[in-house]
């Protein structure tokens, strides 16, 4: 018989999620010995006995995974026996270069959501019961290894129960770090506005009742505070739209099982799915008529945002309501979610009748992730709880850089050898909360990984608030910066999504990007790879009246376009009869004299053009709008397409919409339905 011994190093997301108990239940089913612990990198395990034993114990450690682990690549070396006796988990290191994976926040598993409804468990409505397949992870994390006195849970000294749990290789609770009970866990509260608190259980019971009563509910969620209101009361929701700055964006609705989702929206298997997984984001789908739903949810939106719920302290609060909620960020219009209570109560004590706060303190801001089915697979919209900061991992190990992101829907990413980590969503950088919030992360994912940055990657345009910190932060001043251009971003992006470094065509219609030419880019055909590109086509520019005002008023796109035309603005044609006669003079001679008029070849501002000009969205209170209120208009299946043309002089080819728009006007002149304007518009 013939004794070796392997040391595996193990690269993926395998901490936090309870992979050194199942490698300990592995190795002592097959008679193994040696041992296990996280690093800094990832786990490493060192195990000795047969050859052909040793073999198979590292097939099943990538065939039997826990379930919400995963293996990025696992490294074997042959060494000779060590001699070991049995087999251990020793106490983590936190010495080396750090490129561990963190965890993100995951939903409660069923065994916990079975725990918390049993009388007879001693978690019995527990509001912060997990385990290691759930429970917070990357709101807790204080500095790698993943280990409790690395959390926001050092604070909380297991009692004997939870100790024994924590110790025992056969307890799903075997090293899980955030483990606890109400005897030695974190505790909820509850506080209204007269002053009045109320402590554990009741603090649940006290919010629910609030909510029932037509209340605003500020809840601390796994990553910061959440509003909450009844989401079939009118009064309720309008009260929250109105305070919260926000008249029309929609809302996510929160109910509690997947059977009671179905009640409200069009829910395939795939949506299921997506729905009830560990990650449990936000899911869009098709709202169904007639529900009990207020009309303010989303309005005049054909899908709803729905979530189940993600912690235990959701479980408990939904439990005891008859109804959905609205579930939305605690925060005001392009601020970031609080996380601190002194912070929910001095931002958001205009919105909130009460608070359902906690003692578990929050490490870093983590909202809810976004996502829909296309084409039977998920696909994220936006990306936080459940998903950051999870890598995207690229085929070779990459310069350390820092990509301080664009200044709409804002993210961060480093990259550590062959990971790109990126962060969870910011959001926009328009107000001094939120460009708080942005170098902070920053800051926070710097330090996690011992980040000593060769490059900071910023986006071309000079004016974006990511890209002046870039440039003026004294911290990166000897830090050579590359100034990336937004489009060249987005089809390299789409290279990595599809893990390859080949070039290709990408096609990329958006809102704003600032071009190498000066100009607003928006539609963009890039022939390229990640070192460069050439900008082969582009849609036809036309000038912005008031320059970035057009992105909240689509009728200013509207202007530009017919003005592009030569359609005489002081008419008030299709999409301005809401200017006044004086209005649309100041317009004419801005763009006449090309003051304060950009131009821009922006997908995005034409898709606002149309939508103003069929009169379904001449302002709007948040990006996006007016393209969606078209794309919700659009009635036919199978439209005749408006025509387009293809011209070349010097440069680009010119992908020209002036004839689709020419006949656009032709039908709406004709009397056409909006909706077959807007089907043939897409077409």
């Amino acid at each position: 018989m013939t004794i070796r011994r392997a040391a595996i190093e193990i690269h993926g997301a395998v901490q936090g999620v309870g992979f050194r108990p199942f490698v300990y239940r592995l190795a002592t089913e097959l008679e193994l010995t040696g041992w296990v612990l996280n690093d800094v990198n990832g786990v490493f395990i060192e195990v000795e006995g047969e050859s052909e034993t040793i073999e198979a114990f590292t097939t099943r450690l990538q065939d039997e995974l826990p379930v919400v682990a995963v293996i990025d690549s696992i490294e074997i070396d042959w060494l000779p026996p060590g001699g070991f006796d049995e087999f251990t988990i020793r106490r983590s290191e936190g010495m080396g270069t750090k490129t561990a994976v963190v965890l993100p926040d995951l939903a409660t598993c069923t065994d916990c959501a079975a725990e918390i409804i049993d009388a007879a468990n001693r978690r019995y409505r527990y509001p912060f019961t997990n385990c290691t397949n759930c429970g917070p992870r990357f709101s807790i994390i204080e500095d790698l290894p993943y280990d409790r006195p690395n959390t926001t849970m050092s604070g909380f000294e297991m009692c004997p129960a939870c100790s024994a749990e924590y110790e025992d290789p056969a307890d799903r609770r075997f090293h899980a770090q955030p483990n606890a009970c109400g005897e030695c866990g974190p505790s909820v509260s509850w506080s209204d506005l007269r002053g009045n608190t109320i402590d554990d259980d009741q603090a649940i019971d006290a919010a629910a009742a609030a909510i029932a009563e037509g209340h605003t509910v500020a809840l601390k969620g796994i990553g910061g505070y959440q509003l909450l209101v009844d989401a079939r009361s009118d009064a309720a929701v309008a009260h929250l739209r109105t305070s919260k700055e926000r008249p029309h964006k929609p809302f996510a609705v929160m109910v509690p099982d997947v059977a009671t989702a179905e009640r409200y929206v069009d829910l395939d298997d795939a949506a299921v799915r997506l729905l009830s997984s560990p990650q449990a984001p936000i899911v869009l789908a098709a709202a169904h008529d007639g529900t009990d739903l207020s009309a303010l949810v989303a309005p005049g939106n054909p899908t709803i945002g729905l979530m189940l719920p993600t912690t235990p302290v959701h479980h408990l609060l939904i439990s005891r309501l008859d109804g959905p909620v609205v579930a939305t960020s605690g925060n005001l219009t392009d601020e970031p979610i609080a996380i601190e209570d002194a912070e929910a109560r001095s931002r958001l004590g205009d919105i909130a009748h009460g608070y359902l706060s906690n003692d578990r303190p929050i490490r870093r801001h983590v909202d809810d992730s976004v996502a829909w089915i296309l084409e039977g697979s998920p696909r994220l919209l936006r990306r936080a709880r459940g998903y950051a900061p999870m890598p995207v991992t690229v085929a070779e190990d990459l310069r350390a850089i820092v990509a301080v992101g664009a200044h709409l829907k804002n993210t961060i990413a480093v990259s550590v050898g062959r990971n790109v980590f990126v962060s969870q969503h910011i959001g926009d950088l328009e107000t001094d909360e939120a460009h708080t919030a942005f170098t902070e992360v920053i800051d926070d994912l710097m330090r996690m990984y011992d980040v000593a940055p060769e490059a900071i990657a910023h986006d071309l345009h000079p004016d974006y608030l990511s890209t002046r910190y870039a440039l003026s932060n004294p911290v990166f001043s000897d830090v050579p910066k590359v100034g990336v251009q937004h489009h060249h971003a987005h089809l390299v992006s789409c290279l990595a999504d599809n893990a390859t470094v080949e070039p290709a065509l990408g096609v990329t219609w958006d809102g704003t990007g600032y071009g190498t030419d000066g100009t607003i880019w928006g539609g963009e055909f890039l022939l390229g790879d990640a070192t460069g590109f050439e900008r082969v086509a582009h849609l036809r520019p036309f000038r912005l009246p008031g320059g970035e005002t057009a992105v909240r008023e689509p009728r200013r796109s509207a202007a530009g376009v017919l003005f592009e035309l030569g359609i005489d603005l002081t008419s008030a044609p299709y999409g301005l009869d809401s200017f006044t006669e004086r209005d649309l003079g100041v317009l004419t001679r801005m763009l006449t004299q090309r003051n304060n008029s950009p131009l821009t070849t922006s997908a995005g501002r034409l898709f606002d053009a149309a939508s103003a000009m069929v009169g379904l969205a001449t302002v709007s209170s948040f990006e996006g709008q007016g393209a969606m209120a078209l794309e919700f208009a659009a009635s036919q299946d199978d439209p005749d397409p408006y025509p387009m043309a293809i011209t070349k002089a010097e440069g680009p080819l010119v992908l020209d919409w002036g004839p689709m728009i020419e006949a656009m006007l032709a039908d709406m002149g004709a009397g056409i339905d909006a909706g077959i304007v807007a089907s043939r518009f897409h077409a």
